[in-house]
């Protein structure tokens, strides 16, 4: 489901990682690394919001740089930064990416209720139903990342990457999102970046480390 074949990255005269390569079949894999080693570049390029100096990232056989469009439709992504447009609302956000993978309901549109129905149910078992429609400038992180973590549950990915996925989340969330986690391992590849162990031993995930994808 996720390849990553050969990848480098250089910053300037640093090099973060050179030849990465592993392979990812359904399940759950837990970066739980100390800072600076790498872990965050590593799942900007998984999810494609970083391109590599060299190698390729394969998501269902299509290549993240070859067929970007393809790639991305199968997967989901929980960056560490939620905070990139302060004046969209959680539910202006579940709108667009709904559309990027043509998920809304398309015969409910005009009565503003396109959202698919499961993920308004996660939405709310998250906590965040009573602020979908602020702004995220207006939102803690923990809730701008319940935004981020109701839309991994839009269409049909078969591959997501989460960056910190419980970081600034009250107890329940966290509980919610290890289920989420441990259910979505059974059909799809869960890979995440964590120093949470509560979340790493509940959805059963396989820590795994840099050095070990060669």
């Amino acid at each position: 489901m996720l390849r990553i074949d050969h990848v480098s990255k250089r910053f300037g005269d640093q090099r973060v990682f050179d030849g990465l390569t592993a392979s990812f079949m359904p399940g759950c894999f837990a970066l739980c690394e100390e800072e600076n080693t790498g872990k965050s570049t590593l799942l900007n390029i998984a999810a494609g919001v970083l391109a590599p100096d060299e190698g390729e990232v394969w998501v269902d056989g299509y290549g993240m740089s070859q067929a970007s469009q393809h790639a991305r439709a199968r997967l989901a992504f929980v960056p560490a930064n939620v905070l990139s447009d302060p004046t969209q609302t959680g539910r202006g956000l579940l709108h667009a990416i709904a559309a990027e993978k043509r998920a809304l309901r398309e015969d409910r549109v005009s009565e503003g209720q396109a959202l698919d129905e499961a993920v308004l149910d996660l939405a709310d078992r998250l906590g965040l139903t009573p602020h979908l429609d602020k702004r995220f400038e207006q939102m803690s992180t923990g809730t701008r990342r319940k935004v981020y973590l109701a839309a991994a549950g839009l269409g049909t990915p078969s591959v997501l990457i989460a960056d910190g996925p419980t970081d600034g989340l009250d107890a329940q969330a966290r509980r919610v999102v290890a289920d989420l986690f441990l259910n979505w391992g059974r059909d799809r590849v869960v890979l995440f970046a964590s120093h949470d162990e509560a979340l790493v031993r509940a959805c059963a995930a396989r820590p795994i480390t840099i050095a070990s994808l060669r």
